[in-house]
């Protein structure tokens, strides 16, 4: 089954001159016709699949319409991919950086074309022994999170890129404002869960490099589901409160007992709520266990989280309802985002 689809009616690229910018910008392309397609699953930035004969390569870029100040930054995003790729191999490789808008209309990168296995809502058809693979996928992803919390940023060039300091407090009051920015219509809990977030925020522990955009479906693996071989979407990573990007992890990480408006919100039960994966309060303990941090207050940044899904879904549905995309997944985007408000408030502080 391919990971690709036919790119969409309105998200074509300029072919002509993209494959000229590809013949002065990259060494020893063969000659060919550029063959573009288009992967179908995420929902913010655009990114395509090229391909010139037997090379291969990714490009990214941001979505269509006005975008956010600082949102969607291309440049950034390579800029991290360049720093991580040498010291945490999951991440691709950057290619190329353009923000000549004459190309594609939009600035963009190319990475490198990673090949393996991406899991969403199932398994492919055929696969053994699910529940077996499905414990070795979730110790996988508490591995490279850890890992990649481990590195020293300082001895990167991120340092030079961030400001961890108060880097949680930025963000509960960052996302709030967002979320104003976004809204299309009242949500009567919004108020009682951001007032909430202000007055509970926890002391961060040491800041490392985070993902924040950790996900099930951002992880590529092998074809035998043994090592993680590829992890995209970097554009939130930053070093900040590592135990941010576990609560956005665990967000993402459905369970068997989750209500089924939230399994169902984001297009499909996920597959961690399957036999086999770890609960949240599995991953949440073994992430405590190899890392050596304290994750008493981990309940504060998991019903964060939730609500900056609830932001982005407002976000998306935003440019949805003024006609800045026509991508159909997104009508009903901004009931998911009341629905996840709703389940943040209930969240009792504890992982269950």
């Amino acid at each position: 089954m391919s990971d690709t689809i036919p790119v969409r009616v309105g998200e074509e690229l300029n072919q002509e001159k993209l494959l000229q910018f590809l013949y002065e910008n990259i060494k020893d392309l063969p000659k060919g016709e550029l063959e573009i397609r288009q992967f179908g699953a995420g929902h913010s930035n655009l990114t395509y699949a090229l391909k010139i004969d037997d090379w291969e390569a990714v490009l990214r870029r941001p979505p269509l319409g006005p975008v956010a100040p600082k949102a969607h930054d291309m440049e950034r995003e390579f800029t991290i991919l360049s720093a991580l790729h040498p010291v945490f191999p999951v991440a691709p490789k950057p290619l190329v950086f353009s923000d000549d808008e004459a190309i594609i209309g939009r600035p963009f990168f190319i990475m490198e074309r990673r090949k393996g296995i991406v899991l969403d809502t199932a398994f492919p058809e055929g696969t053994e022994n699910e529940a077996l693979l499905g414990e070795r996928i979730s110790e996988i992803m508490v591995d490279q999170l850890v890992a990649l919390h481990a590195i020293d940023y300082k001895k990167t060039p991120l340092e030079k890129m961030v400001k961890p300091d108060g880097f949680l407090e930025r963000q509960v009051h960052g996302w709030i404002g967002r979320y104003e920015k976004a809204k299309t219509a009242d949500i009567a809990e919004v108020k009682e869960l951001t007032d909430w977030l202000q007055k509970h925020l926890p002391k961060s522990p040491e800041p490392t490099i985070i993902h924040y955009d950790y996900k099930l479906n951002n992880a590529m693996f092998s074809e035998d589901y043994q090592q993680m071989v590829g992890l995209f979407d970097w554009e939130m990573t930053t070093v900040g409160d590592p135990l941010a990007d576990l609560g956005v992890a665990m967000g993402y990480w459905m369970q068997a007992d989750d209500p089924p408006a939230l399994q169902q919100g984001l297009g499909g039960r996920s597959l961690t709520s399957q036999p086999g994966f770890y609960t949240r309060e599995e991953f949440v303990r073994k992430y405590a266990e190899k890392s050596g941090r304290d994750v008493s207050s981990v309940h504060y940044y998991i019903t964060f989280a939730y609500f900056k899904l609830a932001v982005i879904c407002q976000q998306i549905y935003y440019r949805y309802a003024k006609g800045q995309t026509k991508d159909a997944r997104f009508k009903h985007m901004d009931k998911f985002a009341q629905r996840l408000v709703r389940h943040a408030l209930n969240e009792t502080g504890q992982v269950r």
